[in-house]
């Protein structure tokens, strides 16, 4: 079992201790935040840079299907888009994952096999998390051993809003333990925490706990990735690394929809955690429609014409 950075050691010893660590960290500035994160929105661009951008973004998509009516030949069909988004443009760039249901990632591993698209599996009694941790861990270990590359799971938000932290620690702790060679994404739900401050605590106490990534939300939600939550998020990887030597990822999801999204949120990881995280390995679109817009915007850069929804597969 991961133990946490040797920095942060005591912090964690006691349900106490965590909340005075946690409740300790500086409070955000509500204002100046969304202030940043709007005036970073405004850089233009354009050109060379632009197409940059948007084949940076089509690989780290996390191409998703999270829905009831998930079949295997749905799965196989988002396998195959992901390995080759655009069928008219064999330069265009692979996503980085496909992002299922456990029960539904030996079929993502299969139709991925040697292609170098990950499967990702959500778990832990996604999206509402409202299950006993035996039966979290089960959801685990049947991904892991279905084939999954990352496991995406989501704390306990009641444990965590009531101030219960070395709870969701201790959980976070034990799904990392069950993830073995895979990664382990940490959902927050931004949109149900209410404050920056508690986006901030949660984002120390994912990081304490082992994760390689933080991530905004489930995407099943009113509220999911901002551009304001994803720089706080932002914001805490990077200091967290200046404290102890350890690069954590950061995935925003759900409500990122077109290309002009996708850049303002490339500019806030370049101003803000820098550019070591401008690869799919630290940064992350949890996003189903966003690829087709990227992919009709880099069909319109090279060719000069829009070429619109009608000449791009629907997922």
């Amino acid at each position: 079992m991961p133990t946490t950075a040797p920095a942060f050691a005591d912090a964690t010893a006691s349900d106490g201790a965590l909340r005075r660590f946690l409740h300790g960290l500086p409070g955000v500035d509500a204002v100046g935040l969304e202030a940043r994160a709007a005036s970073l929105g405004t850089r233009s661009i354009k050109t060379t840079a632009k197409a940059y951008a948007i084949d940076l973004a089509i690989s780290m998509i996390d191409l998703t299907t999270l829905e009831g009516a998930d079949t295997p030949g749905k799965v196989r069909a988002l396998a195959a888009k992901a390995v080759n988004p655009d069928p008219t443009d064999r330069t265009s760039p692979r996503t980085a994952a496909v992002c299922v249901y456990p029960d539904m990632a030996a079929t993502a591993v299969a139709a991925l096999a040697g292609s170098g698209v990950k499967v990702a599996s959500v778990a832990t009694a996604f999206p509402a998390g409202r299950a006993a941790l035996d039966v979290k861990l089960a959801d685990v270990r049947d991904a892991v051993a279905a084939g999954a590359d990352e496991i995406d799971m989501v704390i306990d938000r009641g444990a965590f809003l009531s101030g219960r932290y070395l709870k969701v620690y201790e959980e976070i702790l034990a799904v990392k333990a069950e993830c073995g060679r895979a990664r382990l994404k940490v959902i927050f739900e931004t949109g149900e925490l209410s404050t920056y401050d508690n986006i901030r605590r949660a984002s120390w106490l994912g990081m304490l706990a082992g994760a390689d990534f933080i991530k905004t939300s489930t995407g099943k939600v009113g509220v999911n990735a901002t551009p304001a939550n994803t720089l706080l998020m932002l914001e805490a990887v990077r200091d967290f690394r200046a404290q102890t030597g350890v690069q954590i990822g950061v995935k925003p999801a759900g409500g990122i929809r077109t290309s002009k999204d996708a850049i303002k949120f490339l500019v806030l990881v370049n101003e803000t955690a820098g550019e070591d995280w401008l690869d799919n390995h630290w940064f992350r679109f949890g996003a189903s429609s966003l690829l087709n817009d990227l992919l009709m915007q880099r069909q319109k850069l090279s060719t000069g014409r829009y070429s619109g929804p009608d000449y791009v597969t629907v997922d």
